[in-house]
């Protein structure tokens, strides 16, 4: 049918777009000496993580697809790695955006004491955080909790072992889910705060001309100031708050797009161990792959509100020619 020829095709287009943009990304801010300073550091991790994912996990996971019955032939050793590999890449995508979210919203809400320095320093340490636990998260059924592979049933899928399910789908999604969204409200809330703040603080100008005198015995002094206007602020908004309200967007639609892309499948992954529901595996293997979709999405996202990034992009290409 249509579909059987279709359907591998745009996999494959997908996991190809997906790897040579985050490559593009990642050369980009290797390439400008401009971009090797926060938060690019934080757009670096999260490129090298989708490009893991398309380069490791998406093509065995493809594989698999095409297979019949979506059975696993590659043996034990290689559905291991593939699964290891699945949980440890993914896992770190999701938290180098939660990080992505973590620094705009200190960056807007904090913008004195969140000096340079200081912005170096916790990127750092949020990208080291997110690798450590993606690798402690995606380690664990090598070391007996729960078993992938079913060599027998030629299944290999990541440890259906509820109390595993529960940690993995918790540390790796729910945890960061309530960390963006924490983070957005609370973008939200300073934007509003902030204008309404703005407002009150204006000063209208004078309408009519303002004159004070000052009367004395002696020869009499007039001062008169025509037209007296004093302001605070200037029409429309500036360039920071231009700034800022862009960094808003931006980090609500990566939250939109990670929200939309990943919850159908950690849904699934958290239900379906504890109440031994039998899931279609065609509604499976939508969900995984519409999650393995939102590494395509994270490097379109944040170049777009840059452009820097436009500007390095092109003159990449025609340097290269």
């Amino acid at each position: 049918s249509i579909f059987a020829v279709l359907i591998p095709t745009l996999l494959v287009l997908l996991t190809v777009a997906t790897f040579l943009w985050n490559l593009l990304v990642l050369a980009t801010i290797l390439r400008v000496k401009a971009f090797h300073r926060v938060p690019h550091n934080l757009v670096a991790s999260t490129a090298v993580s989708d490009a893991l994912v398309a380069a490791l996990v998406m093509p065995l996971s493809l594989v698999k697809e095409l297979s019949a019955g979506r059975r696993w032939r590659l043996g034990r050793e290689l559905c291991l790695v593939w699964v290891c590999f699945d949980v440890l890449c993914c896992t770190a995508s999701i938290w180098n955006v939660t990080a992505i979210a973590l620094d705009r919203y200190w960056s807007i809400t904090r913008h004195l004491n969140y000096t340079l320095l200081t912005r170096r320093r916790i990127s750092n340490i949020m990208i080291a955080l997110t690798w450590v636990l993606s690798a402690a998260i995606s380690l664990a059924p090598l070391f007996g909790w729960g078993e992938t592979c079913s060599p027998e049933q030629e299944r290999c899928q990541v440890s259906q072992e509820p109390s595993y399910a529960i940690v993995s789908t918790g540390g790796a999604f729910y945890l960061p889910l309530c960390v963006v969204l924490f983070v957005y409200w609370k973008i939200y809330k300073a934007a509003k705060l902030r204008v309404g703040g703005r407002r009150r603080n204006a000063v209208v100008p004078l309408p009519e001309a303002a004159q004070v005198k000052e009367a004395s015995h002696e020869p009499q002094m007039v001062f008169t100031a025509h037209h007296a206007a004093i302001t605070f602020q200037t029409d429309g908004e500036t360039w920071k708050e231009q700034k800022e309200k862009k960094a808003a967007l931006m980090v609500g639609i990566l939250i939109g797009v990670f929200v939309l892309c990943w919850i159908p499948f950690f849904i699934t992954e958290l239900i379906s161990p504890l109440c031994s529901c039998n899931i279609p595996p065609v509604w499976k293997s939508i969900f995984l792959w519409l999650g393995y979709s939102n590494s395509f999405f994270n490097p379109l996202i944040y170049t777009a509100f840059n452009k820097n990034y436009n500007n390095a992009f092109k003159s990449f290409f025609v340097k290269q020619r």
